[in-house]
């Protein structure tokens, strides 16, 4: 099985993006690579990270188009001309419009910071979710990797993990721990699943097959 070439979609800072650089390190994506890093903006921090770890970076700046579809076209232009297996969003905060899940149909991956269906949909993103997280009085929250579909965080679930909201926390606390103990450990899980082809897509139930063999290298 060739190595799947994965590009990760980015807007800001780039922490979910550095777990992964980090994780590709150690060896925890298993017949992956990431191939590129696309941000919708200029100056975005995550490039730099990308650059540091000897990962081409690019520019698909929301700003240059008339439209979030006319981004997202040139965008699918963009991927396909590097060839990308997977996509993965990481804090990137433009909407993609139909033609981005047409052409990576169970293919594109999103690390949401709450447990879907709670708290999620349009307005949740970044601090908002845990927020209102906080305002519910919910005891657990946590993060959800779901692949990506027309409805906004409505896509099938790959993998949950669930952290306890603490006494006194703030949003800011939160969300913090989430990235941590959640985001950090199961968006690198996820991606390297795929990049496998352990998991199956069956309506909304993702199942995850077992590893051809059972190695060490293949349980990562």
């Amino acid at each position: 099985m060739s190595a799947k070439r994965i590009a990760v979609l980015v807007s800001g800072g780039g922490t979910n993006l550095q777990a992964l650089i980090d994780a590709q390190h150690r060896g925890e994506i298993v017949n992956g690579e990431i191939a590129a890093v696309i941000a919708s903006k200029p100056g975005a921090y995550a490039l730099e990270r990308a650059a540091k770890a000897g990962i081409p970076g690019y520019v698909v700046a929301r700003k240059d188009y008339p439209s979030n579809q006319a981004m997202t076209i040139a965008l699918v232009d963009k991927l396909t001309s590097l060839g990308i297996d997977l996509v993965v969003l990481a804090g990137f905060m433009v909407i993609l419009t139909e033609e981005m899940v047409r052409s990576y149909p169970n293919a594109i991956l999103n690390v949401h910071p709450a447990l879907i269906p709670s708290f999620c949909g349009a307005g949740y993103y970044g601090l908002h979710v845990h927020e209102k997280a906080l305002e519910y009085g919910v005891k657990v929250s946590g993060a959800t990797v779901h692949f990506v579909s027309e409805e906004c965080d409505g896509g099938p679930i790959v993998l949950q993990k669930a952290v306890a909201v603490e006494e006194g926390d703030t949003p800011e606390a939160l969300q913090r721990r989430i990235m941590e103990q959640a985001e950090w450990v199961i968006l690198p899980r996820a991606v390297s699943l795929f990049c496998q082809g352990r998991l199956k897509v069956e309506g909304r139930t993702v199942r995850i097959l077992k590893p051809l063999n059972l190695s060490k290298e293949c349980l990562q």
